[in-house]
């Protein structure tokens, strides 16, 4: 169900390789008759392996893109001795989902912060560079804010500090200018194209291609991702049962930082200056870090799923 409604069988391709899957299944430890939340859905890559696991148990899987709950619900429908309840919602709201369910805590957590396949592969989504589409990168097409809205009506020094800011890149400024030079624009081409104008000749040979990074913050800036990214770490952590295990997938360096430093935190008795000789902060460790380093994937990985080679794993455990 979603959000108690029914949902229909989808039989579309969602195409959804899972990323760091045997690591993931490891690092969770899952048992029978666990309570274990996916709280990036998606095309169900990884939930359709966890639910092997947990026999007379239950599977919580949580996603923006009704598109990617249905076809799961095809998917997960299979299961066996698993209960099943998918929710349409953002992953950074699992603090106050999971009551609504009469669930208060679980027992493992699994996110994958990369956007899926079907969606940058669907060309209508707008989330690639190398297709011309509406301006569009919303993960949940129910939501008002559109890559338009960024593209053509915010101001060019917001604009820039974004594309700065999101996509680390080092044109911003003048890619800014020319994206509010060439307004309206009106598809992923268009910009494309202006982009490629705004930076010199051959920038991007070595790096990717010369859209990837500000395509990167406009999608980030439409979605939200890294707000929801601090808010569903803070939450995830607090529904967790003692020994329960938190598994997080980043992508890029911006959200590996924010895990990395949750985590580090959240790992740490005291947060007081060094200097001080008593803690006056009265912070208190609530888990424990598990992964010093990220678990990366394998060269053999990377070589059978490419969009697999940027991601990082990294693992808490409840105390």
């Amino acid at each position: 169900m979603i959000n108690g409604d029914v949902i229909g069988p989808s039989n579309l391709n969602f195409k959804h390789v899972p990323v760091l899957l045997k690591e993931c299944l490891e690092s969770l430890q899952l048992k029978k008759n666990m309570v274990v939340v996916d709280a990036t859905l998606g095309g169900a890559g990884h939930s359709r392996e966890i639910v092997k696991q947990i026999s007379g148990g239950t599977l919580i899987g949580l996603d923006r893109d009704t598109t990617a709950l249905q076809y799961s619900a095809k998917i997960l429908g299979e299961s066996e001795n698993v209960e099943i309840r998918l929710i349409k919602c953002n992953f950074c709201d699992i603090e106050d989902v999971l009551p609504g369910l009469g669930v208060e805590q679980v027992d493992a957590i699994l996110a994958d912060f990369g956007v899926s396949s079907y969606q940058i592969d669907t060309p209508e989504r707008g989330f690639s560079y190398t297709q011309d589409a509406p301006l569009d990168m919303r993960m949940d097409t129910d939501a008002t804010k559109t890559a338009d809205t960024v593209v053509n009506g915010y101001p060019e020094g917001r604009l820039a500090d974004l594309i700065w800011q999101y996509g680390e890149e080092h044109y911003a400024r003048r890619i800014a200018s020319a994206i509010v030079a060439a307004r309206p624009i009106r598809s992923t081409g268009h910009l494309v194209d202006v982009i490629k104008k705004a930076v010199p000749a051959g920038y991007g040979k070595t790096g990717g291609h010369p859209a990837k990074r500000t395509f990167q913050a406009i999608r980030i800036e439409v979605n939200q991702e890294l707000d929801s990214i601090q808010k569903f770490l803070d939450g995830a952590i607090k529904v967790l049962k003692p020994n329960g295990r938190l598994a997080v997938i980043s992508f890029h360096s911006l959200e590996d930082r924010i895990v990395k430093q949750t985590f580090k935190r959240e790992s740490t008795d005291c947060l007081c200056p060094p200097k001080i000789p008593q803690c006056i902060c009265g912070h208190h460790a609530s888990v424990k870090l598990l992964t010093k380093k990220p678990i990366c994937p394998t060269i053999e990985e990377v070589h059978s799923n490419p969009r697999s080679a940027s991601a990082k794993l990294r693992v808490v455990c409840k105390i």
